[in-house]
């Protein structure tokens, strides 16, 4: 069962595919999976697969963790590109979040002022005014948005509470252009259990026009700064799932600039 589970608040710098040399932030237990998406190609793996028993770190402590690791890159290098959210889950569902990125903003202007702060979030917090507050701040407001269709939502991001689409596209509108949309592309089959009648394999390819097509209407809709589309990159916990090939990338990221939206596509 593929498993990136990271072991304390603050991890790497990794060189990212979108970002570049990238300082994580992990906001969620060291120990396990805290997301209100269950998502089938997450590299952390399941939700029920890495329940954890330690708390979210708290603002205090991940302050303390990121100024000791700032102090130390002051001196032993690399220069952090970006100060990047993400780790075992979403983000923003630490309800000290906004706190937590004041105090990211602080130490990046008194350490590595020309890195950014990116936060990578699947979006099913944003309508929360406090975290639009707070993703308004940062310079990369970086939110999920894999398709349109409601079924393929529940079938590959497979959200774990209430996940209303309308209400988070009306939502992405209300940051007035301050966000990047991000897509996941990617082709295979989610394997389904049907129980003492065992299991079967439903097609899980978003790469196609009646997928783009309208995603691509609602993206223009938004009016995003940027669109970043990807695929897969590491091993998924279904293991059916195969990556969007270059080709079906290029076509998609040149139909998006076509629109007028900058858009980057990582293979």
């Amino acid at each position: 069962m593929s498993t990136i589970i990271y072991p304390g608040p603050i991890f790497g710098p990794v060189q990212s595919r979108r970002l570049g040399v990238s300082l994580g932030i992990n906001l969620l237990p060291s120990d396990g999976k805290v997301c209100t998406f269950d998502c089938i190609y997450c590299e952390c793996g399941f939700n029920a697969d890495h329940r954890p028993r330690r708390k979210m770190p708290t603002r205090k402590e991940v302050r303390a963790a990121l100024e000791r690791r700032l102090k130390d890159m002051l001196v032993n290098g690399p220069a952090p590109d970006v100060f990047t959210f993400a780790g075992n889950g979403e983000p923003t569902a630490n309800p000290q979040f906004p706190k937590i990125i004041n105090d990211t903003l602080q130490l990046r202007d008194k350490y590595f002022p020309n890195a950014k702060v990116s936060v990578l979030s699947n979006s099913t917090m944003i309508c929360k005014p406090e975290v639009h507050a707070a993703l308004m701040r940062v310079d990369n407001n970086i939110l999920k948005l894999d398709t349109v269709d409601p079924e393929y939502i529940q079938t590959v991001d497979r959200p774990t509470g209430k996940y209303d689409l309308q209400q988070i596209i009306e939502q992405m509108k209300q940051f007035n252009g301050h966000l990047i949309i991000q897509t996941m592309f990617m082709k295979g089959e989610k394997t389904v259990d049907l129980g003492p009648e065992g299991t079967k394999l439903v097609p899980v390819d978003n790469t196609g026009d009646e997928y783009v097509t309208p995603w691509l209407e609602t993206v223009k809709a938004i009016a995003p700064q940027q669109v970043m589309i990807y695929t897969i990159d590491r091993e998924t916990p279904d293991h059916n799932l195969r990556k969007a090939t270059k080709e079906e990338l290029d076509h998609i990221r040149d139909r998006v600039i076509a629109a007028g939206i900058p858009c980057t596509a990582s293979y």
